[in-house]
């Protein structure tokens, strides 16, 4: 079930936001914004001020669109998403604790991953998907060369990095979304910024072609 609202999720928009360090107070206009601008998949690091009542604010708001937390570093923290409606994981390693623990609860998981071998045990455990990272570090080539060896149907999504500009070599390369932080939003930016960037990235993300 999670990985079919997953793969819904990144036909619609293969992008996921990333919001690191935005507050509750500013959440529902940010929230707004991006999904006017197309975006679907919301995530909320859990080192932002105040995490979990951004992602119920965000989740509340916006019950339809993936909502959830990044930076997720124990099975605690994932049911503390959970309590707060999200019902995305994201994490920056490949804990297979976590992974198992959020398929327990039933929320989408895409742990971090580097290597060939993380990535295997990763899906092992249940990650409905792969986030590759950092992406700076794992180029388009090393993502076709992956594709290469995972089964065809496995979701990869590079993340760190990334922008309008290079997501049409990851894309070529056989990436299924992208992750986008500092990109799409910094704390200090203001609202028209924030909506200005989150149009750029939808119309960039709507030319991809495969």
């Amino acid at each position: 079930m999670s990985s079919g609202i997953l793969r819904a999720a990144l036909s619609k928009c293969p992008l996921i936001a990333i919001l690191r360090g935005i507050t509750p107070e500013e959440a529902p206009a940010i929230g707004e914004a991006l999904v006017e601008a197309g975006f679907i998949i919301i995530e909320v690091p859990l080192n932002s001020p105040r995490p979990f009542e951004s992602i119920a604010r965000l989740a509340q708001a916006h019950p339809i669109h993936l909502v959830g937390a990044g930076t997720v570093m124990s099975t605690a923290d994932v049911d503390r998403v959970a309590d707060a409606g999200g019902r995305l994981i994201v994490m920056p390693h490949a804990d297979l604790d976590i992974v198992r623990h959020a398929r327990a609860r039933n929320l989408v998981c895409l742990p971090g991953i580097a290597t060939p071998s993380e990535g295997f045990a990763a899906l092992k455990a249940g990650a409905h998907g792969l986030k590759l990272f950092p992406g700076e570090m794992l180029t388009p080539p090393v993502l076709k060369a992956l594709r290469a060896v995972f089964p065809k149907d496995t979701l990869m999504l590079p993340v760190g990095g990334v922008s309008d500009r290079t997501m049409p070599a990851y894309w070529e390369a056989g990436a299924d979304g992208f992750g986008i932080g500092s990109a799409l939003y910094k704390p200090d930016m203001s609202m028209a910024e924030i909506a200005k960037r989150a149009k750029v990235l939808t119309a960039a993300a709507r030319l991809l072609k495969r």
